[in-house]
């Protein structure tokens, strides 16, 4: 092995692992294409030469045709939509290999794939010069699973005929398949493959033997690749990583060279910033910037370093709600009523109303008023009316030489309700002025 390859073997490694961060630190001038699709042409043949038991001595191969979708996600990974009919044949007009004759009541079939679709993950699994960043050769390998749909038409003594009514069969499927891309340009690739579909049934060739059907399809094709770029499918990450590496070491000696004579200046500033923040008194403005030299220590001192006049603190009174306090309010609840469907207050909740301002001059309260309404009629006027009745309040509280600016009078409408709007005692506990002192 030469040397080369023996120096950049973990680097190689690593690329293999991370090929999705190379991808990503590629220039954004230089886009990936990730979408293709592919017409393919081959062989199709109804058993597997990785053995197992066929039910027909003579089986013969068939055109068939497909086409598939790829989504490449990284170099190495992608999902293909595959999708292959044609025709699947076979005799017992020859004896098998091993000389026996097959005898089986079935002498011939002949299969029409309708169709056979399958979702398959496709493994790249190596660029063939891991030091070049686009390959020309790939090899991968490819599993999956799918749906194939059949009608199968058999040949006995008595005659041919459509197997199972000449009704499409439907079945599941699982392929399994190698193949190797020839890159022939930047968006065409000659793509030669082979899968082998192993069937979840024993109807593929109208002979039912207990035992799963299987075919495999030789092919040759074009793959072409959307959009602008290179293929990420060809994008050998590895390399990029390598060559990476080697600019990194190769700007590491300049970069040294820069950073010994940003050292050099760096120690000349700081000998200048040393002389320009010079605090003599220490009250944290700079000599050159302060105004009052030589302030006492813990002295508080504005920008200019002169000292600045503190306020003394101002001292709250504490509000302190009683319950006798809480009563007031709560009997100017309980008696608070409105003329029906208005904002206007009745008479009879002057009373308690007049104690309410009362309280409020004679120990500075706050008072918090939220009108509620239930909810006949439409939001809209119950927002309005809500809030004018919250407000009436206040009015009337303003009235008795309550302070205006310590009152706070909301609507609510019908959005916070303390009881079921379904029947007449509900709305009525809905429909409700609420005082809150503090």
């Amino acid at each position: 092995m030469n040397s080369k390859l023996l120096k950049c073997l973990p680097v190689a490694l690593a690329g293999l692992f991370i090929g999705t961060a190379a991808q990503a630190q590629e220039p954004a001038s230089t886009p990936l294409r990730s979408w293709s699709i592919g017409v393919n042409a081959g062989v199709l043949t109804p058993l597997s030469p990785l053995g197992g038991k066929n039910d027909f001595s003579n089986n013969k191969s068939s055109f068939g045709y497909g086409l598939y979708i790829k989504k490449q996600f990284t170099p190495y990974f992608s999902l293909r939509l595959d999708g292959v009919r044609g025709k699947l044949k076979g005799d017992n007009s020859e004896a098998y290999d091993s000389g026996v004759i097959n005898n089986s009541p079935v002498k011939a079939f002949d299969t029409q794939l309708e169709y056979s679709g399958s979702l398959n993950a496709v493994v790249n699994m190596f660029n063939i010069d891991m030091f070049k960043k686009e390959d020309v050769l790939q090899l991968y390998a490819s599993a999956g699973a799918g749906l194939a749909g059949y009608k199968p038409t058999i040949t006995t003594a008595s005659g041919t005929s459509a197997y199972a009514g000449g009704k499409t069969i439907s079945e599941l499927i699982i392929p399994v398949g190698l193949g190797a891309k020839f890159r022939l340009s930047d968006g065409v690739n000659l793509d030669l493959g082979w899968t082998i579909n192993f069937v979840d049934g024993d109807n593929l060739d109208g002979y039912y033997r207990n035992g799963n059907d299987k075919y495999n399809y030789g092919y040759a094709g074009l793959e072409f690749a959307l959009g602008k770029g290179k293929q990420l499918a060809f994008h050998n990450p590895v390399a990029a990583t390598y060559d990476q590496a080697v600019a990194a070491k190769n700007t590491a000696n300049a970069l040294k060279a820069d950073l010994d004579a940003q050292k050099a200046e760096n120690a000349k500033l700081r000998s200048e910033m040393n002389d320009l923040l010079k605090d003599s008194d220490g009250d944290g403005v700079a000599d050159k910037l302060d105004k009052c030299p030589g302030t006492p220590a813990g002295t508080v001192v504005d920008g200019s370093g002169c000292p600045i006049k503190i306020p003394a603190p101002q001292v709250t009174e504490k509000v302190i709600v009683t319950e006798a306090d809480r009563k007031v309010v709560a009997e100017a609840i309980k008696n608070l009523e409105f003329d029906l469907g208005k904002a206007t207050i009745r008479a009879k909740s002057y009373a308690t109303l007049n104690r309410v301002a009362a309280l409020l001059v004679e120990k500075n309260f706050s008072l918090k008023l939220a009108g509620h309404t239930d909810i006949t009629g439409s939001r809209e006027l119950n927002m309005r009316l809500s809030k004018d009745r919250a407000e009436s309040v206040k009015a009337y509280l303003v009235s008795q030489g309550a302070n205006a600016s310590r009152i706070e009078a909301t609507g609510y409408g019908p959005d916070q309700p303390i009881a079921t709007n379904k029947t007449a005692a509900g709305r009525q506990q809905n429909r409700r002025v609420e005082f809150t002192l503090y």
